[in-house]
């Protein structure tokens, strides 16, 4: 009995993580539906779809693995169709079903392949074996897999679609996907890192896919006005980077992000609704637009903050994640440089001491998790440079759409970026033709009818 579950202490901060988030949306959703006829369902769906979460984070046997994985699925799906009149959570929910069958299939491939291999059920005696192996092509053909199931569920381009279109959910459902659920890919890769270690194929091909998925993801988010939009492009890139940093062997880093992402956009959808305030009262306070040099003095404050910090402690060892992490804070120090006045002195401190801290406990995390992790995988160079050169790209490019969008090539990237590279409606028209939606086309037909009348 015990050995089908297993709680680790890994296990045991993403339970606190999955506590802390259940209860929030529960009692959102609690308030949000009062009132509503359905609030019972609509609770019912949303504790089911947690319960499986949590048994796929404890579960140690494959096949109990694969059908909380598989329930996780089933559960999310009645809560994306809670309002089932709506087209486009019709659709998203079509698009997302196939795609979830599809992935769970080559998930049941990969633990088949990983059994037929070790000859054993039991998910910790097998990532031990693993470990001890020298590869091969059953192991390689696991990972490849692994690598598949994460890019599907991550809802990286172009099988990102219904993530964006799952937004016609109540709100409490897209805080549920978009800082818990789709994080379930990277969880899936990091239970399983040894497997994901032992095959360079499997590594560079998460390295190349999500890495352009994540950069061309951030810079359509850029283009959006919808906040929740916005935020579903933006949970795409970010999901994206966090499977680069585990493919790169960044286990511990990729575990922050994780952390942080779930927590950033939990509150970033629940609050949503006042996002026109905060609009409102940036413009009223004089928001000031940072220009070229006010980035270029940000980024060399923030390149001297990482020289001393790795001086002193040595923090950094990739170069990808130095280039994140440099970035990161000149969007942070930004804003105290971009108006001048008798505070600009104080207000530069208070913000690089900030700064400081925030590398500080960076640091500290990224050391602890790495310990928690205890699985080491050697760094790529060539993988680790691919990913700089993304990180620089995707800096650069943003920074052109900001600054020179009347300049001929930006304005078409703009169009391109725009339209979500029109990978979407490439992949919709394909899952319709393969495999169309009866209920969606009969609720399109009656729509058609009503408007029909309508006019009449």
């Amino acid at each position: 009995m015990f050995s089908l579950f297993l709680v680790t202490p890994l296990k045991l901060m993403l339970l606190g993580l999955v506590a802390i988030i259940g209860i929030t949306i529960v009692r959102y959703s609690w308030v949000a539906f009062a009132g509503e006829a359905d609030r019972g369902r609509f609770l019912r769906a949303l504790m089911m779809t947690i319960s499986a979460v949590v048994l796929v984070i404890i579960s140690n046997q494959l096949l109990l693995f694969w059908t909380a994985w598989v329930s996780v699925s089933l559960c999310l799906h009645r809560l994306i169709l809670f309002y089932p009149l709506r087209p486009r959570a019709q659709l998203a929910a079509h698009k997302k079903f196939l795609l979830a069958r599809f992935s769970e299939l080559l998930l049941a491939a990969a633990f088949i392949t990983l059994y037929s291999e070790f000859h054993t059920a039991n998910i910790h005696d097998l990532m031990l074996q693993v470990a001890q192996a020298h590869g091969g092509p059953q192991l390689t053909l696991a990972a490849v897999l692994l690598a598949l199931v994460a890019l599907i569920k991550c809802a990286q381009l172009p099988m990102h679609g219904w993530l964006i279109q799952v937004v016609e959910a109540p709100t409490p459902v897209s805080a549920l996907l978009h800082a818990g659920i789709v994080n379930l890919g990277g969880i899936l890769l990091l239970f399983f890192a040894p497997v994901l270690a032992a095959s360079a194929t499997a590594s560079w091909l998460l390295v190349v896919l999500a890495g352009v998925s994540s950069t061309i993801a951030g810079l359509v988010s850029t283009t959006r006005i919808s906040v929740k939009v916005k935020l579903a492009w933006s949970t795409s890139s970010q999901m994206g980077l966090m499977l680069v940093e585990i493919a790169l062997g960044l286990y511990e880093m990729a575990l922050l992000h994780l952390f942080a992402h779930s927590f950033y956009k939990s509150y970033s959808f629940l609050n949503s609704g006042s996002t026109v305030n905060h609009y409102l009262a940036a413009k009223l306070a004089g928001e000031i637009k940072p220009k070229v040099r006010h980035w270029s003095l940000a980024l060399t404050l923030s390149a001297l903050l990482l020289l001393v910090a790795q001086w002193q402690f040595a923090v950094m060892t990739s170069m990808a994640a130095t280039v994140l992490v440099w970035f990161a804070l000149s969007a942070l120090l930004v804003p105290s440089v971009t108006r001048w006045d008798s505070g600009s002195l104080p207000r530069i401190i208070i913000t690089l001491l900030f700064a400081s801290a925030l590398l500080t406990l960076y640091t500290t995390a990224k050391h602890h998790l790495a310990a928690l992790m205890g699985v080491d995988a050697p760094l790529n160079p060539y993988a680790d440079g691919f990913v700089a050169l993304l990180f620089f790209s995707l800096f650069a490019l943003s920074v052109a759409l900001q600054y020179w969008p009347h300049v001929h090539w930006v304005k078409r990237l703009f169009i391109w970026l725009n339209a979500g590279a029109y990978l979407d409606e490439w992949a919709t028209r394909l899952t319709l033709k393969l495999w169309p939606s009866t209920s969606l086309l009969q609720l399109q037909h009656a729509q058609w009818h009503i408007n029909a009348e309508a006019k009449q």
